[in-house]
């Protein structure tokens, strides 16, 4: 039988009530007898030794067992709750008042008996009932001796049948049954509020495991899946289990759409590089077999061409491959950054003079500021210097001739440095910013001359200088240049 949460709680609930409703109307109903029955016994303690003391027949001895029981008969219409019974100093029933077959018992137990008339202060104390062998009933004693001789016992039943009869009989009465079953409605709707606050309790699982069901059918896909509002009270630990667990699938549903994100611009990229190894190989092969068919037919000066542009496309598909390469291991955290203290102005200074050929042949203007730039800096010299190169190299494919580019170097505090790499070049749209350091992405009005770049090259930097806990930041005006930054440590942190 498959049962909910709360079907399970709710009859779970039940059954422990009922339990308890019986055993506190049980234990209730033996508390109410027991102290009902204390109080009678203490208050007829004395009743038995009276009517010995009282009563010439039983006072002097018993002779006359007839006449005992008629006096028997008349103090049992004057009080019928009560049975009288003289038993002998063995505990056999001599005389009674009562109708033939009535009395079931012969002998009663005498231990009872006793232990009343010598401790009347452990009622209450129960002792054998004549007309009833099953049942026990509280009563009063007392001895009776005929010169000096214990002849027997007056035994006094309190409560006796008439009496039970009689009780039996109010408690029949209506106003006793309205009572009971206003008792009774009372539990009922005790039961039902109970029933009430646990549906209210467990209502938010129950909404949570359908949320989770929902999300489950939607092949945990959140983007159409409706889910509850959850309470954002702390103290409740169901609101907050179903919070959590939103906030939780949330996070999954980003991860797969970052994935998928990944995974397709893995496909573009690789579609971008095919087509960039596949136009410099076709280029190197096609000048490769002119020279191979047509060798002595060209001209010196053609096959020195020839090869040039056969090695320029060698180097770039060889850059390319390293670049390919370089991203690769970037991206698996397959790179070891190796920091040490240096002076900064000497690695780009050794930067700079790298490309002053290119850059004079352009007409370009490169300068570093402060010219003495003295900053010593904690980082890994190889790769400052790649992500330097690839800056230095970008600005200089996207400044015309006549344009200029800089290397500031400008002090934050004691403890950092920023760099920029600035030039008069093109620019970049303002709505591109965001895109230029992904893979293979190239701006709008990037210079493609040449194709000398796939466009890893800022991905690169990024990747370097994240290795560095370091952060590259662009700034870009379309027709005026652009300004790439970072800031890099003056010392070793403790």
């Amino acid at each position: 039988m498959n049962l909910s949460l709360y079907q399970k709680l709710a009859v779970s609930l039940v059954v422990i009530f009922c339990f308890i409703c019986a055993l506190v109307y049980s234990w209730s109903k033996q508390l109410e007898l027991t102290s009902k029955h204390h109080g009678e016994q203490n208050l007829h303690l004395a009743l038995a030794e009276h009517l010995v003391q009282d009563n010439p027949l039983i006072k002097e001895g018993v002779y006359d067992y007839a006449a005992l029981e008629n006096l028997f008969h008349t103090l049992m219409l004057l009080g019928p709750a009560f049975e009288f019974y003289f038993v002998d100093e063995n505990g056999k029933i001599l005389t009674y008042s009562a109708e033939p077959g009535k009395v079931k018992l012969t002998n009663i137990n005498l231990a009872p008996l006793k232990k009343l008339i010598n401790n009347p202060d452990a009622a209450p104390i129960y002792g054998d009932n004549p007309r009833n062998k099953a049942q026990q009933k509280i009563f009063s004693v007392a001895p009776v001796f005929n010169n000096d001789k214990l002849q027997g016992y007056l035994y006094v039943i309190i409560g006796g049948e008439a009496y039970d009869t009689s009780l039996n009989t109010i408690k029949n009465n209506d106003k006793l049954w309205l009572a009971a079953l206003w008792l009774g409605s009372a539990f009922v709707f005790l039961l039902i509020a109970m029933l009430i606050l646990l549906r209210f309790f467990t209502n938010p699982i129950q909404r949570l495991a359908h949320d989770v069901s929902n999300i489950e059918a939607a092949n945990y896909n959140i983007t159409d899946t409706k889910l509850s509002n959850y309470s954002t009270q702390k103290n409740n630990e169901v609101h907050s289990l179903g919070r959590n667990i939103q906030a939780m699938v949330t996070r999954i549903d980003e991860q797969f759409k970052a994935l998928e994100q990944s995974d397709k611009q893995r496909k573009e990229l690789l579609t971008h590089l095919s087509h960039d190894l596949r136009t410099p190989l076709a280029s190197l092969q096609g000048f490769l077999e002119v020279l191979n068919q047509s060798g002595s037919q060209l001209s010196v000066k053609e096959q020195h061409e020839y090869l040039h542009v056969s090695l320029n496309n060698c180097a770039q598909l060889k850059q390319l491959i390293e670049q390919i390469f370089e991203l690769a291991h970037l991206e698996s955290g397959e790179i070891n950054i190796l920091k040490e203290t240096f002076n900064l102005g000497e690695l780009i200074y050794d930067c700079i003079a790298k490309f002053s050929l290119t850059a004079e042949k352009k007409g370009l203007n490169l300068t570093v500021e402060p010219a003495i730039c003295d900053f010593p800096v904690v980082a890994d010299i190889a790769k400052l210097e790649r992500v330097l190169s690839n800056l230095i190299d970008n600005a200089i494919r996207h400044t015309a001739g006549g344009g200029s580019i800089a290397v500031h170097v400008k002090r934050i505090d004691q403890k950092q440095l920023f760099v920029q790499v600035s030039d008069t070049g093109v620019g970049i749209k303002h709505d591109e910013l965001n895109a230029i350091f992904n893979a293979h992405y190239q701006a709008s009005n990037s210079n493609k001359e040449g194709r000398q770049q796939g466009g890893l090259g800022l991905a690169i930097c990024k990747g370097l200088l994240k290795l560095m806990d370091s952060e590259i930041k662009v700034q870009s005006e379309i027709g005026k240049g652009t300004m790439f930054s970072f800031n890099l440590p003056q010392r070793i942190k403790a």
